[in-house]
């Protein structure tokens, strides 16, 4: 582990690097360095009422959220802060937005009843309402509580940006003690920020920089599936250690690993892949084979949109096939059903005599069917007034999901085989 404290920026503004091979572990002196950073902010919030704001920031599988888990583990310890500390966590892939974050705030903060019918003017108005029900008396003696907003970043895309807006509002001008802790992946989240929101941001900022090498992931993928000493059955844990030691040295089974490895770091994506392999091993099969690591790596790199294209009728995979045509003809303008309609009818004269004339009705009903599924999206936003036929859509489909899903569909025409083919030549 390596740690450089950054410069700092403006008064108390600090910014921390650090640098993780794996995840973290309260052995190393750096990490504990950082940890009483974040755990002495976390507890003047709770004991003190003093106000804080920070960002953890770094790629998935660094060690943020356990980072967060081992300080708040550690600050709940103290039995003033167990006694009066509330936490509220919100997630930006939960709360999609500002009106459903402050229903979720109300119940964790278990202020339902208090809140009843009443009917607030603003956001602020609303939220202040909430954090005044949390006191007891004077401001000492109010309620600090603790927001932990995971995928920070997808909480500034929230109209006006009001919810952060607030949160750190109240955070800096001490209304009430509050600590926000934001979690994101995103180096570039504090551009994000509308100027009135960044100014009231402290701008303390940890930053975790995954530097895990190859060997270490195939080190860890080695002691995740090792059995220990203590294991029962010490013949079996001695034959399954060796094979799991001589799977790992399988040049096949490094060359899935590797490509898992630059896909992604994150331990949570190795661990379905594990998973996948043990599901695999049977009484019969009692050990994982490199055949089975190849399934579980294909499993998981599986291409969603091109499954998709398997469930399709040939009708509408027609349709994909002409507006992939048009696409190479027009390179990439966008297209509407009329254009591919005509283009289908083309088809239909030119070479093929197996397929039926479908009704334009029936044409119209696929092209929707294919926008429900999100393979082609509209240009126009959804209040436009245009007719369904003439309006412009985007095809989200590359060629290489097309001939993939052509190549395992059960019984395809060969003549739309050969017309795709020839689309795409």
């Amino acid at each position: 582990y390596k740690v450089a404290k950054g410069k700092e920026t403006c008064g108390a503004n600090i910014c921390f690097y650090i640098k993780s091979d794996l995840p973290f572990t309260h052995n190393s002196l750096s990490v504990c360095c950082i940890c009483r950073h974040l755990l002495e902010l976390l507890r003047r919030t709770a004991l003190h009422g003093e106000s804080n704001s920070v960002l953890l920031v770094g790629p998935r599988g660094a060690g943020k959220t356990m980072l967060l888990k081992s300080v708040l583990k550690e600050l709940l310890k103290e039995k003033d802060v167990n006694k009066t500390l509330m936490q509220v966590h919100l997630n930006g892939l939960l709360q999609t937005d500002d009106k459903i974050a402050l229903k979720e705030i109300t119940r964790q903060l278990h202020l339902e009843n208090v809140v009843g019918d009443k009917v607030f003017g603003s956001f602020a108005e609303n939220l202040a309402f909430l954090l005044e029900a949390l006191k007891k008396g004077d401001r000492s003696s109010s309620r600090p509580v603790l927001f932990l907003l995971d995928e920070f970043d997808l909480f500034v895309h929230h109209k006006n940006q009001t919810l952060l807006y607030n949160l750190f509002d109240v955070s800096q001008s001490a209304q009430a003690p509050i600590a926000v802790v934001g979690l994101t992946c995103r180096l570039d989240v504090l551009e994000l920020l509308e100027k009135r929101v960044k100014s009231r941001f402290s701008h303390r900022q940890i930053h975790l920089l995954s530097g895990a090498t190859f060997p270490d992931y195939v080190q860890r993928v080695q002691s995740k599936l090792w059995l220990p000493e203590q294991f029962p059955d010490q013949r079996f844990a001695h034959e399954w250690n060796n094979s799991v030691k001589a799977l790992c040295e399988d040049k096949s089974v490094e060359d899935a690993l590797q490509r898992h490895f630059n896909s992604s770091k994150d331990f949570r994506s190795l661990h379905v892949l594990l998973m996948l392999c043990l599901s695999r091993v049977t009484v019969a099969k009692p050990c994982i084979k490199p055949a089975d690591v190849l399934e579980a790596s294909r499993v998981c790199f599986a291409d969603a949109k091109a499954n998709m294209l398997h469930g399709l009728s040939i009708l509408e995979l027609c349709l994909i096939i002409a507006m992939k045509h048009l696409n190479d003809v027009y390179e990439g303008e966008p297209f509407n059903l009329q254009m591919v309609h005509n283009e289908f009818k083309k088809f239909l004269q030119r070479k093929s005599s197996t397929i039926y004339h479908f009704e334009p009705a029936v044409v119209m009903k696929a092209f929707e069917h294919l926008q429900q599924l999100e393979l082609i999206r509209p240009l126009d936003s959804p209040g436009a007034r245009t007719q369904r036929e003439f309006q412009l859509m985007r095809l989200l489909l590359d060629t290489s999901q097309i001939m993939e899903a052509l190549q395992k569909y059960p019984q395809c025409p060969t003549d739309v085989k050969q017309w795709a083919m020839s689309a795409f030549a």
